[in-house]
């Protein structure tokens, strides 16, 4: 099947073209806003190695939430599901940055993949690593096999600065003892994976961990097992689309990740990893475009994991 991969592709940009204009940057970050929303962009890569691409796919870009899974596939490295025990597993059905949620459960965030989930990863990470910041880096860098991958210091400055909510949950769950660590230290790191910046072709390299059972394809370095990948994919499927994991379930049916920075990253076990990025999202925070596009990747090849 993999010989027309290219030629959906094409078609399916196509197809996104006319909704080039449709929803709007996350301009509640500022640095966000200074983007050019027209662009899009979207790559896929098999396991067996082989590159298919359109448009802006190499174009790098603040990957945002997508970082809570490369987070998350760390700490499960390093603690295996000992992580589980302060942080739930269950879709939030509501928005991702939620006080009301925290509070009715008592500190315990929904899943890993939401911003308070994802600031209790961090947390745990600062216990885990000596320098965290550095060997975050270092292990999405070995997922995306490119040295070159950084963070955007303006982009972690922008949100420090304008992120009252998530300092306000960083505190929250500090009250209620979930946060061990100093709530600042904490934050800086949450900003800083946040504003790790990668191209679609990256993050489908990356992502093929996903599809292979935890195994990186470049250095056949095991990162996970097999039970630990399989219970990653299935947050993904259920929970990696903010309030939007059922619509995401239904029109595409793959395990993925969104970001407000306009990327969507999924994957098809055992098959291929794939990008998109379109930075205009609709009213839940996805891609407008990416949405779309993944929907008719899915649709045209006759694929998804169900």
């Amino acid at each position: 099947m993999s010989y027309h991969y290219q030629s959906v592709l094409e078609a399916i940009r196509s197809d996104v073209a006319p909704l080039r204009r449709a929803g709007s940057v996350a301009n509640y970050i500022p640095e966000l806003a200074k983007i050019n929303p027209n662009k899009f962009g979207m790559h896929l890569r098999t396991i067996n190695g082989q590159d298919y691409a359109v448009g802006n796919s190499g174009e790098n870009f603040s990957i945002q939430s997508i970082s809570k899974v490369f987070a998350l596939a760390m700490v499960v490295s390093l603690i295996g599901e000992k992580i589980f025990e302060r942080v739930g597993v269950e879709p939030s059905g509501s928005s991702f940055n939620s006080l009301v949620q925290l509070e009715y459960e008592k500190g315990i965030p929904r899943n890993p993949l939401i911003n308070a989930g994802a600031m209790v990863v961090c947390d745990v990470l600062i216990e885990q690593l000596r320098k965290p910041k550095k060997e975050i880096l270092e292990f999405v860098r070995l997922l995306a096999n490119n040295k070159k991958i950084g963070y955007n210091e303006r982009v972690a400055a922008s949100e420090k600065t304008f992120g009252f909510r998530n300092a306000a949950l960083a505190n929250f769950l500090k009250s209620f003892n979930n946060i061990h660590n100093d709530v600042g230290d904490v934050l800086d790191l949450y900003f800083h994976i946040c504003s790790i910046e990668m191209s679609c072709k990256d993050l489908a390299t990356a992502f093929l961990l996903f599809a292979n059972h935890g195994t990186v394809m470049t250095t056949s370095e095991s990162i996970l097992t097999k039970s630990q990948t399989k219970r990653l994919n299935a947050l993904m499927q259920t929970c990696g689309f903010y309030d939007e994991a059922g619509e995401f379930s239904f029109t595409v049916g793959l395990p993925g990740k969104s970001g407000v920075g306009g990327g969507i990253v999924a994957v098809l076990p055992h098959r291929y990893a794939v990008a998109t990025w379109g930075p205009r999202l609709n009213a839940r925070g996805n891609s407008v475009m990416g949405m779309r596009a993944l929907e008719l990747l899915t649709t045209k090849l006759g694929s998804s994991i169900f």
